[in-house]
């Protein structure tokens, strides 16, 4: 059996929500610009949650982006809510982030298709080709995206179905994006954790004292499905950016 290559992520802390966003949008601005330099086009994926709205923000206000030359794909989306929920995924990405920029070519995922059909269709949109960059955060219990513990590290499809765990569920409410916990849809498509991580750079934006301990899990736990976050020590090029709520030394 080969052995596993790790690598120690970069952990950047910042004093506060804002000053972590504001160089975590420069450090992805930086990102696409020099990828532009040598690329016709770039491929940005996205998350979307309130840990994600300062470092998104920054990157708006950046310039010498040509955003007609970025293509984004977003890393999940919830099934059963109306297409017009604002806490869609597509939606909140549209209203924080894409109506911006209406020149960047923005592929959703389509939660209204009958469900299996749409996550083979968004792996097909994604294609083989790695992301250039990806933007992502960590949940409370560690997921990327929603790869919810325990994640499956060698997951064959690129997007599947999956059933949320209570405790992402919970996380909805708890970040004020539901009124209550049956309110959250029960489940969502999600792309999964080897195509995330096909990708040449990854910034992960996680503040806030509720996902301390999801940090300091990904940083020190031994590499496993029981700890989602813990698949970034795979990747060679990884920043984790935190503030001083979820700075887990």
């Amino acid at each position: 059996m080969t052995a596993l290559t790790t690598y120690n992520p970069t952990l950047s802390i910042h004093p506060d929500r804002e000053q972590l966003g504001q160089r975590a949008g420069q450090h992805a601005a930086a990102t696409l610009r020099t990828t532009l330099q040598d690329n016709p086009e770039v491929r940005l994926m996205l998350a979307a949650a309130p840990s994600q709205e300062a470092t998104l923000k920054a990157l708006v206000r950046e310039r010498g982006i040509d955003w007609s030359r970025v293509t984004c794909f977003h890393m999940d989306d919830y099934l059963s809510l109306d297409p017009d929920a604002p806490q869609g995924f597509g939606n909140w990405l549209e209203r924080k982030f894409f109506s911006h920029l209406p020149e960047a070519t923005f592929h959703r995922i389509n939660p209204t298709r009958p469900a299996e059909e749409e996550a083979l269709r968004y792996g097909n949109l994604m294609g083989s080709d790695p992301f250039d960059l990806v933007l992502l955060g960590l949940g409370v219990n560690g997921h990327l995206a929603f790869n919810d513990p325990p994640a499956d590290f060698a997951d064959p499809l690129p997007a599947r179905v999956i059933n949320l765990d209570p405790v992402s569920r919970q996380q909805q409410v708890d970040e004020g994006l539901f009124a209550s916990f049956d309110d959250v849809p029960e489940r969502a498509i999600t792309v999964t954790i080897p195509r995330l991580l096909a990708a040449a750079e990854i910034i992960a934006s996680v503040p806030g004292t509720a996902k301390r301990g999801a940090v300091a899990d990904t940083l020190n736990q031994p590499i496993s499905g029981d700890h989602p976050g813990t698949a970034l020590r795979t990747h060679p090029c990884v920043t984790i950016y935190v503030d001083a709520e979820s700075d887990p030394r």
